[in-house]
């Protein structure tokens, strides 16, 4: 595995998220996948899903930089740093955030299998 393969699906995750891609987001997500938010709730790959299909979940900024990654074997770890506005359930969504990403080989494609965010501002 390569670092500019991880880094590209980075930039295609991040896509995904900011166009609600819900098909690009299927096929990225795994399925068991477990997701740490920053009010301490871990959600799943269906909860974060059902979150963009009811409009629920809505971006208007995101943007990531200070971007990290190691990659262990066929497993990839990403650090990043995002500054991101929206709405969840119409409550707003203002600040940067760091986040933490575990990809994982499954088949052809990478996906990521856990993750966790912490607001920083």
């Amino acid at each position: 595995m390569k670092v500019e393969t991880v880094i590209n699906a980075e930039i295609e995750l991040l896509t995904a998220i900011k166009k609600s891609d819900i098909l690009a987001l299927e096929t990225i997500l795994h399925d068991d996948l477990l997701f740490n938010m920053p009010d301490g709730q871990t959600i799943t790959k269906d909860f974060d899903l059902q979150s963009y299909r009811s409009g629920k979940m809505k971006i208007d900024f995101l943007e990531a930089s200070d971007q990290i990654v190691n990659i262990i074997d066929d497993s990839a770890i990403v650090a990043v740093t995002v500054s991101l506005k929206g709405a969840y359930d119409n409550n707003p969504i203002n600040g940067v955030f760091k986040y933490i990403r575990v990809w994982k080989k499954s088949g052809k494609n990478l996906k990521v299998i856990a993750g966790s965010c912490v607001q920083l501002a």
